[in-house]
C-alpha cells in the first residue's frame, strides 16, 4: 500500500496568499508532523496566519461521477486532515470553519497531498455567515410570558385559545413552521429581492407567506399563533439582520469524538423535489441490502422516488403508480385549485409539487423489499371498511375515509404492489414477530386509530382485506385488565366502563421486551400512547396514555410538542420535543397504577427524563431548552454508528446537526455543507460487520420542504448523507 508522508515544519508568516502543493512542505524550525494516505485518500495540513487550524472542515467535491459527490472530514489538533477513499476523480478541496471563511478552491485526486490556506473571517459578519441557522434564529424575539394566556381581539390580542408562551413556540416550531422548513438560514432571515418592493418588512413577510405551493400550510399555521403578532416579530428579527445586529453566541468548533465523522453526501432527485427521508436496510436486522441501493420518499413533491447506488455513485428514480387514475393530485384534496396563493420567489407561478402517490415513508422488510405508505385512491373507502361490514374492525370502529394506504416494491422482480387500506397511513414499522406486522401511523393526532398489515398472510394469500386491522385507542379506565364498553371522548369516565380518547400515533415504535406498540402524539404539550393488541386485536386491544410534563410540579423538567419517535431494545421510548429537549419515557418508572380512573395521561410525570438540547436559548425565552427544533430521534439500537446500542439520535433541524446522547451528554455531528440540513428520518446499516468503521454508517437525507433554502440556492439538489465514525481524524 502506497503510503505519502507530509513534512509540515512550523508556522506561515501573516498576510502569505492560500497556496497549495502536492510534495511536502519543509519550514524550519519546528516539529515534523506526518500525515499517511493512501492512494485513495487526499491528506495534508490545514494553516492559517494564526497557524494550525484544528476543528474545522476540509471538503472534497466532485462532478465527474454519475451523481455529485462530495466527502467532509474535520482537523485534528495539528490541523491534519485525511479525506478516505475518494473513488477516481477530481476534486475541488476547501476549508470551511467556525471563525474563517471559506478558502479558495484547489483542484486536486487521490493520492495527493494538499496542504491547504485557511482563512481568517475578516469581520465578524463575515464569520457570522457560516453560523447553523439556530444562532440566527435565536434572535427572534418571542412575546413575554406575560401575554399569556391570551385574551382575545377585545383583550391583549393573543387568541384566547394560546394558554402560555410555550404553546405559541411549539407553533413555530415542530409543531408548525420547522415541520417544513429550517428557519434562520439566509434564505429565510433576509428578504430575498426576487419577492418584489416593499414599503416596509412587515408587509414583505405578509407577502412572503403567500409564497409557493405550500402557502395555505403557511398561513394556517399563522393564524394559530395571531398571524400579524407573529409576522410583526419576523420582520423585526430581519430588520435588524439587515441593520447589522449578529447572534449573541457563536458555535464551537468539533471537539473530541466529533472530529472523527466522516460526511459523504451524494445528490439525488431533481430541483424541484424535496425528501421526506430515506431507508438503507431492516430496521430489525441492519445487514439486510448491505452496500444496496437507498430509496427516498418525495412526498407531495412527485411521484418519482429517487434512489441511490452508492457504491457505483449514481442517482435514479423510479415512479410510484396509483391503483385508480382519478386519485387526487397532491395531499390537499379540497383545495387543489387554490393552492398557490401568490407566486414563489424562486418558481414564479410554475407548479413545482405534482403527485398523486405522495410517498411519504419507506421501510426495508427482510425479504429487502421496501415497503412504502403512498396513496393509491380517492379518500372514499370501499364497503369493506364502513359500518354494516362484517370486517372485525370494520365491526368496532367501522371508517369512512383513508388518505393514503400501502404499497411494497420487489427490487429483484422489478415490480410494484398497492394495497388498500381502510386507515390512513404516515410512518410504518415492522413488529418482531411470526407474522412479520406491519404497523402503521396515522400522521395526524385527530385520526383516532391505529392499523397494521399482517404481511406473512398477505403474501400468502395476497388478500388485503382479511390480512389488515385497526383499532381505537381505549383506555382500561374500570381497571379490571380487559377491553370493555366505552364511553366517548367527550364523556366524563365512569367507573364501570372504559373510555376512548382520540389519539393519533405520528412516530411509531415497537417495543422489544413485549411488543407493544408506542406512538407520539403532536398536540399540546402533547403525549405518548401505548398500545398492547392483546391476544385477538382488535377485540383485546388496549392503549394507555402518558402525556408530556408541562407545568407538571412533580416532574424534573418540564417540556412539549413532541415530534417523530423510536424505541430502544430495553423498551424507553425517546422523541424530541419543541421545547429543545431530547425526552425520554420509560414505563417502568411509574409509580402510581396504569390503569383506572385516574391513568388518564398525567398520572406518571416520574416516567420522563428530559434532556436540553445544546445550542442557544431564544433570547427573550428563559425556560430549560434550546431554540433547536427537532424533528425527529432515530435510536440506534445495532450500534450502527460505532458509539453504542440504544443510542438516539435527534434531527437537529435548525443547526445542520445530528445530536447525539452518549451517558446523558450531546455529542453534535453537523454537516458543515451545502448549510442547510435539515432531516426529517435516518437509519443505520451494517454493509460488513468484520470492516470496522469503514463497514457501518448511519444513512439520513436533506428534507426540508424548500430545497431552494439550501446552501446554492434554486438549482440546489436534495442530498443523502452518510455518517461514519472513525477511531480518529486520520484513519484511512
Amino acid at each position: 500500500m502506497k503510503t505519502i508522508r507530509l513534512i509540515y515544519l512550523g508556522m506561515v508568516a501573516v498576510g502569505i496568499a492560500a497556496y497549495l502543493t502536492a510534495t511536502p512542505v519543509h519550514l524550519s524550525g519546528q516539529q515534523n508532523i506526518a500525515v499517511p494516505i493512501d492512494a485513495d485518500d487526499i491528506g495534508g495540513v490545514v494553516t492559517s496566519a494564526n497557524g494550525p487550524e484544528a476543528g474545522v472542515w476540509v471538503i472534497a467535491e466532485t462532478t465527474d461521477l454519475p451523481t455529485k459527490m462530495a466527502k467532509i472530514v474535520v482537523t485534528d489538533d495539528q490541523g491534519r486532515y485525511v479525506l478516505p477513499d475518494l473513488p477516481k476523480a477530481n476534486y475541488d478541496v476547501w476549508v470551511r470553519g467556525y471563525g474563517l471563511v471559506d478558502s479558495p478552491k484547489v483542484k486536486s485526486a487521490p493520492g495527493k497531498i494538499v496542504n491547504l490556506k485557511a482563512v481568517v473571517a475578516p469581520t465578524p459578519a463575515a464569520a457570522a455567515e457560516y453560523y447553523p441557522a439556530i444562532y440566527w434564529l435565536s434572535m427572534l424575539k418571542i412575546p413575554d410570558k406575560s401575554e399569556f394566556p391570551g385574551t382575545g381581539p377585545k383583550g391583549n390580542g393573543m387568541p384566547e385559545k394560546l394558554k402560555s408562551q410555550g404553546q405559541w413556540l411549539a407553533g413555530i416550531k415542530t409543531l408548525g413552521c420547522m415541520s417544513c422548513h429550517q428557519l434562520g438560514n439566509h434564505a429565510t432571515r433576509t428578504i430575498p429581492k426576487e419577492l418584489g418592493h416593499f414599503n416596509s418588512s412587515l408587509e414583505a413577510w405578509q407577502r412572503r407567506v403567500l409564497s409557493g405551493q405550500a402557502s395555505e400550510i403557511m398561513l394556517r399555521n399563522l393564524n394559530d399563533l395571531e398571524p400579524q403578532r407573529a409576522l410583526a416579530l419576523f420582520a423585526d428579527w430581519t430588520d435588524r439582520i439587515a441593520a447589522g445586529e449578529l447572534p449573541a453566541s457563536k458555535p464551537s468548533r468539533p471537539q473530541g469524538v466529533e472530529r472523527n465523522v466522516v460526511i459523504t453526501l451524494w445528490d439525488w432527485a431533481t430541483p424541484k423535489a424535496y425528501l421526506h427521508d430515506e431507508i438503507a436496510t431492516d430496521k430489525r436486522n441492519p445487514t439486510v441490502n448491505a452496500n444496496g441501493l437507498i430509496y427516498g420518499s418525495p412526498e407531495d413533491s412527485t411521484d418519482f422516488v429517487p434512489i441511490l447506488d452508492p457504491v457505483g455513485n449514481k442517482a435514479s428514480e423510479m415512479k410510484v403508480p396509483v391503483r385508480d387514475p382519478n386519485t387526487p393530485d397532491t395531499m390537499f384534496i379540497a383545495t387543489t385549485d387554490t393552492l398557490m396563493l401568490a407566486p414563489s420567489p424562486y418558481w414564479g407561478t410554475e407548479r413545482i409539487w405534482q403527485s398523486q402517490a405522495t410517498v411519504h415513508n419507506p421501510m426495508f422488510d427482510e425479504k429487502g423489499r421496501v415497503w412504502v405508505t403512498t396513496r393509491i385512491r380517492p379518500p372514499a373507502n370501499p364497503a369493506f371498511c364502513k359500518k354494516g361490514s362484517d370486517h372485525p374492525s370494520a365491526k368496532l370502529f367501522p371508517l369512512e375515509r383513508a388518505g393514503r394506504h400501502v404499497g411494497v416494491y420487489d427490487p429483484k422482480a422489478k415490480k410494484f404492489t398497492l394495497i388498500d387500506t381502510c386507515f390512513s397511513t404516515h410512518h410504518l414499522i415492522f413488529a418482531e414477530d411470526a407474522n412479520n406486522t406491519l404497523w402503521l401511523s396515522s400522521g395526524g393526532a385527530a385520526s383516532g386509530v391505529v392499523g397494521w398489515l399482517n404481511t406473512k398472510m398477505f403474501d400468502e394469500t395476497r388478500d388485503e382485506q382479511k390480512s389488515q386491522g385497526w383499532t381505537a385507542f381505549i383506555l382500561d379506565t374500570n381497571g379490571n385488565g380487559k377491553r370493555d364498553e366505552y364511553v366517548e371522548p367527550d364523556q366524563p369516565v365512569d367507573p364501570i366502563k372504559d373510555k376512548r380518547i382520540v389519539a393519533g400515533f405520528y412516530g411509531i415504535g415497537v417495543s422489544p421486551v413485549d411488543g407493544a406498540i408506542w406512538g407520539s402524539v403532536l398536540s399540546f404539550p402533547g403525549a405518548v400512547v401505548r398500545l398492547n393488541p392483546g391476544e385477538n386485536p382488535p377485540a383485546t386491544a388496549l392503549a394507555e396514555i402518558y402525556e408530556v410534563p408541562w407545568n407538571e410540579p412533580k416532574a424534573v423538567m418540564n417540556g412539549y410538542g413532541p415530534r417523530g419517535m423510536d424505541i430502544d431494545r430495553n423498551g424507553v421510548v425517546w422523541l424530541p420535543l419543541a421545547s429543545g429537549h431530547l425526552a425520554s419515557f420509560d414505563r417502568r418508572k411509574c409509580k402510581g397504577p396504569l390503569n383506572g380512573p385516574t391513568a388518564t395521561g398525567k398520572h406518571c410525570p416520574e416516567g420522563w427524563t428530559l434532556y436540553p438540547f445544546p445550542g442557544p436559548q431564544f433570547q427573550s425565552v428563559r425556560d430549560s431548552g434550546s431554540a433547536l427544533a427537532s424533528y425527529y430521534t432515530w435510536v440506534d439500537q445495532h450500534d450502527t454508528f460505532g458509539l453504542g446500542r440504544n443510542v438516539p439520535f435527534a434531527t437537529g433541524n435548525t443547526s445542520d446537526s445530528l445530536e447525539v446522547l452518549v451517558d446523558g451528554k450531546f455529542i453534535t455531528v453537523r454537516v458543515p455543507y451545502p448549510m442547510g440540513f435539515s432531516a426529517k428520518g435516518l437509519d443505520g446499516r451494517i454493509d460488513d460487520p468484520k470492516a470496522g468503521w469503514k463497514g457501518r454508517g448511519v444513512w439520513s437525507a436533506y428534507a426540508g420542504r424548500a430545497t431552494a433554502h439550501i446552501e446554492g440556492g434554486k438549482g440546489t439538489k436534495p442530498k443523502v448523507v452518510k455518517f461514519q465514525l472513525r477511531p480518529d481524524p486520520l484513519a484511512k
